[in-house]
């Protein structure tokens, strides 16, 4: 009897878990800064991979734009570090946000993080990800206005059913094809979607450019 009470404790936590809904992000912050404009930073990489800060920069600016954000062309940004000696993510995101907004004149600042990037084999698949965090903070007080993480995969709505042996060969011409064909940058483009577009659950806000600015998170 005490097993079973032990057991059923064990499952009304477990379905407790899964039922939880995610912390509520306070955009209180958000609402006072009211950000026009977004200046994107070199992401930093700590993954193999070393093109994945520029697969995933490239990518920024359209779904920022689309939530009515003015973004900097993230070109220009870095070559203007560059210009200064800055070609590294950790250099360059160690720039304290009120200078960025002296240079700039940027409203806010967004740092990016990677944590998984690539091509990866799997004994029976080949799975390419991209994960990454974000942080918005106000570029004139440095104050956090909004952080968020998202990932993406190409094992999404993926199965098999051409038995081990096919699933073992599939998964290593995937491996080769995603990795000579940089399959990443596309999941990258999936990813920054996820994490920089307004309008999902604790996502960042719409920006004054979109006819739904003011709308979102009362």
């Amino acid at each position: 009897m005490r097993r079973l009470l032990i057991l059923s404790s064990f499952v009304v936590a477990w379905l407790l878990t899964g039922c939880a809904q995610p912390a509520k992000v306070d955009y209180t912050a958000f609402h006072q800064s009211k950000p026009k404009s977004i200046l994107v930073l070199l992401p930093q990489n700590s993954s193999p991979e070393v093109q994945a800060s520029h697969g995933l920069l490239s990518q920024t600016a359209l779904p920022l734009a689309e939530a009515g954000y003015y973004v900097f062309p993230v070109a220009v940004v870095e070559e203007t570090f560059k210009q200064n000696g800055m070609i590294n993510a950790g250099d360059i995101q160690a720039v304290p946000p009120t200078k960025l907004h002296e240079i700039f004149g940027a409203d806010a600042v967004l740092y990016l993080d990677i944590t998984e990037y690539g091509t990866s084999y799997q004994v029976i698949a080949s799975d390419t990800r991209v994960t990454a965090s974000a942080k918005l903070l106000d570029a004139r007080t440095g104050t956090l206005l909004w952080s968020g993480s998202a990932s993406a995969s190409s094992m999404e709505n993926n199965s098999s059913s051409n038995g081990i042996l096919g699933a073992l060969v599939s998964a290593v011409v995937n491996q080769i094809a995603d990795t000579m064909t940089d399959k990443s940058y596309a999941i990258a483009g999936i990813t920054s979607a996820r994490l920089l577009s307004a309008g999902s659950p604790n996502g960042i806000l719409y920006g004054p450019r979109s006819p739904k600015y003011g709308k979102d998170a009362q």
